[in-house]
């Protein structure tokens, strides 16, 4: 089932972790994705906020499935920069296979974050965000 955006935006904090934990695996995917931070789960600021966001700061990400890496897409006027290793690992949240976005080796501004992400859908894939060891925020890529 692919998902509207309209309906993972409203969706709340339980109703994402429950998805990403029902997501597979895949393979890396490859190419660009269009990027939708999560930041108010099940609040009616949550579609605004991620408009700003989406704006201003964050557009998505592209991704190299040859040489296992990636690259965000950021600023207004969407400069490819804050490079990823991508590799699959065990899930933080939930200790299931994953896809892992890690900036420890690639990025000094991004040192201490990383994404982790599960495919939901046909070329749809639910992300979560960690700093340091901690949940920051969900992410949704659409390919």
């Amino acid at each position: 089932m692919a998902y509207d955006i309209q309906q993972v935006i409203n969706m709340s904090q339980d109703e994402l972790d429950k998805l990403f934990s029902s997501g597979e695996v895949g393979e890396i995917p490859d190419g660009e994705a269009k990027g939708t931070a999560i930041i108010a789960p099940g609040t009616p600021y949550n579609y605004a906020i991620a408009q700003v966001i989406n704006f201003f700061a964050w557009q998505g990400k592209i991704f190299d499935a040859k040489t296992s890496t990636l690259k965000n897409e950021i600023s207004p006027f969407g400069f490819r920069a804050i490079i990823a290793k991508v590799y699959k690992d065990d899930s933080w949240f939930d200790h299931k296979p994953c896809i892992v976005l890690d900036y420890s080796e690639t990025s000094t501004v991004a040192q201490r974050v990383r994404d982790e992400i599960r495919k939901v859908a046909d070329k749809q894939y639910l992300g979560k965000v960690y700093w340091g060891n901690k949940h920051l925020i969900d992410f949704f890529l659409q390919f």
